[in-house]
C-alpha cells in the first residue's frame, strides 16, 4: 500500500528531484527542467515531506544529497526508468522501437559509418525515426545506462552493468603519415619501422599509447590527443610524424593535403565495434534486428571484417 502523502507525488516531481541531483544546483536544475527555482524548490520539498526525510543538504555552493537521499535517489531512478519502459511498451504496437530509435555513435565513427546506414534504415524499419547523438564512447554508454539513449555503437567495454551487446564488426586501422615522412609513398609499412616518438594518437582509441600495439621504443613518448580524426590529420599535416586512423575515414583523409595513407604490414591494429542496449529494454527484438542490419551493411563496406571475434 502507498501512503496518501506519497501517492500525491507525480513522476514529474521525481524527475525534478533527479535533476537537482544531476545538476548539483537548484538554479541549474530549474533551467534544465523549464521551471522557476521557487517552483522547483516547492516540488522537491513536497517529495521530501512525502518520504519523511530530507533528500538534499542546502546552503553550500553545491547542493549535495544527504546519506539517506543518496540511497533513495537510486529508487527514484528505478521508478522513472520503469515509467519510461511502460510508456515505450504502450506506444510500441507494430512500430519498431515505438516509433523512434535514439542511437549514440562515437564522433570518430559516426561521420564515416552513418552514410551507409541512413538510407537502408527506413527500408528495414518503416515509420521509425532514427535520432543520432555523437560523443565519446564512455559518455554515450553512461547516457544509455541513464535512459537518455536506446542503443550505442562503441568498442567493447566492461565498465557498465545492466547492458547487453552484440558484436558487429572489426575496423582495422591504417597509417596516416606526413607526406614528407621518410616512409611516405610505401603501400604498406610495419609498425616496427616507425619511431614511437613521431606518433600522434587519438586518446579514444589509443589511450595507452603505442605500447598497446607492440611497438618498440621508450614508454609512452608519443603524443596522445583528445580530438577528432580530421583534427588529427591537420596536426600530422602541420607538424609531421604519423598516426593510426580507422579505415572508414580513408576516403575523407585521402583528400587532405600534406598527408598520405598506407596499410599496416603484419600486425592488425584496429577496433571492434558492438551494439549496446539496456538489458531491460522493451525493444530487444528490434535491436537484434538492427544489429543484423548493421552487420549486413558492414559486410558490404571494403575493409570492415564481420568475422573476427571480439
Amino acid at each position: 500500500m502507498i501512503s496518501m502523502a506519497l501517492s500525491s507525488v507525480s513522476l514529474r516531481d521525481l524527475a525534478l528531484v533527479q535533476a537537482v541531483a544531476r545538476e548539483g544546483s537548484f538554479n541549474s536544475a530549474a533551467r534544465a527542467m523549464y521551471i522557476s527555482p521557487s517552483g522547483l524548490s516547492h516540488q522537491v520539498q513536497k517529495v521530501e515531506q512525502a518520504l519523511g526525510m530530507p533528500l538534499f543538504e542546502r546552503g553550500g555552493r553545491r547542493v549535495a544529497p544527504t546519506a539517506s537521499g543518496q540511497r533513495l535517489l537510486g529508487y527514484i531512478d528505478s521508478v522513472l526508468s520503469a515509467a519510461e519502459h511502460l510508456e515505450h511498451a504502450a506506444r510500441a504496437g507494430d512500430v519498431a522501437f515505438g516509433g523512434e530509435l535514439r542511437l549514440g555513435v562515437p564522433s570518430t565513427l559516426g561521420p564515416y559509418l552513418l552514410p551507409h546506414v541512413i538510407e537502408p534504415f527506413p527500408q528495414r524499419f518503416p515509420d521509425t525515426r532514427l535520432t543520432i547523438s555523437e560523443g565519446k564512447p564512455r559518455g554515450l554508454l553512461r547516457r544509455l545506462g541513464e535512459g537518455e539513449l536506446d542503443a550505442v555503437l562503441a568498442p567493447p567495454s566492461t565498465a557498465m552493468t545492466g547492458l547487453d551487446s552484440v558484436a558487429l564488426f572489426f575496423e582495422p586501422y591504417e597509417l596516416m603519415l606526413h607526406k614528407g615522412h621518410p616512409l611516405a609513398g610505401q603501400e604498406a609499412i610495419a609498425l616496427t619501422e616507425l619511431d614511437a616518438a613521431d606518433a600522434t594518437l587519438m586518446a579514444e582509441s589509443h589511450g595507452n599509447g603505442v605500447s598497446d600495439l607492440g611497438m618498440p621504443g621508450a614508454a609512452r613518448p608519443e603524443r596522445i590527443q583528445d580530438l577528432s580524426i580530421e583534427s588529427l590529420a591537420t596536426l600530422v599535416a602541420l607538424r609531421g610524424g604519423y598516426s593510426l586512423v580507422p579505415i572508414l575515414a580513408h576516403e575523407r583523409l585521402n583528400s587532405i593535403p600534406n598527408v598520405v595513407l598506407a596499410a599496416v604490414e603484419g600486425a592488425r591494429p584496429g577496433r571492434h565495434i558492438a551494439l549496446y542496449w539496456r538489458s531491460a529494454t522493451p525493444w530487444r527484438d528490434d535491436l537484434v534486428g538492427f544489429g543484423e542490419l548493421l552487420r549486413t551493411l558492414a559486410g558490404t563496406i571494403p575493409g570492415l571484417d564481420t568475422t573476427t571475434p571480439l
